[in-house]
């Protein structure tokens, strides 16, 4: 992947699109301070350790999930490279069975595209159909890195931040979930 090794501070000096320019307004209107890696697309975790590196910070698993019946839909933040199992989620927040959500169902709820998924989407959810579910992990976590709901930038925030200002202004509480690292043992410590 090529990446631009330069990590800037704040939004880009040239115009992006609508969709990124939303998420720097927010943040700008919050008094949130980013940092930024700009790079080629990063459409899955793999992708997006080279920017981790640049960038110093985890970037977390974003997963838009649904109802087999498809009329619920929840946003799970995770560590990246932690392995997802729907039962062990499915348990937690009392749904039958999970499955992922559809570029329709991103698009229409958080205006993003598969690969972008970020919680800034969060911000064009306005019905509120969307419920957050934070991995208690990265809680303990000092930043968070997330797409600007494009995946060819990665933005570094500090959690306190995501929690203190972000979800408050996007009316999004989180509910923590307990996901294990060895999903066969339910086992929360990491290998």
């Amino acid at each position: 992947m090529n990446i631009d090794p330069t990590v800037y501070e704040g939004r880009p000096a040239e115009a992006r699109s609508p969709r990124e320019e939303r998420c720097y307004d927010l943040l700008d209107a919050l008094g949130v301070c980013y940092t930024r890696a700009d790079h080629e697309h990063a459409d899955t975790i793999e992708a997006c350790h080279e920017i981790e590196k640049l960038l110093g910070c985890e970037i977390c698993k974003n997963l838009l999930l649904t109802n087999r019946q498809m009329t619920e839909l929840w946003l799970l933040l995770m560590p990246g490279d932690k392995p997802f199992k729907t039962k062990l989620l499915s348990k937690q927040i009392g749904s039958a069975r999970l499955s992922f959500a559809s570029a329709e169902q991103m698009l229409g709820c958080l205006d993003v595209t598969p690969g972008s998924v970020s919680v800034l989407g969060l911000m064009n959810d306005t019905e509120k159909r969307v419920r957050l579910l934070i991995d208690r992990e990265l809680l303990s976590q000092t930043c968070i890195g997330m797409h600007p709901c494009i995946n060819t930038s990665t933005l570094r925030v500090q959690t306190a931040d995501l929690l203190s200002k972000l979800l408050p202004a996007m009316g999004h509480a989180p509910t923590v979930v307990e996901l294990p690292w060895d999903p066969e043992h339910e086992n929360p410590a990491r290998p």
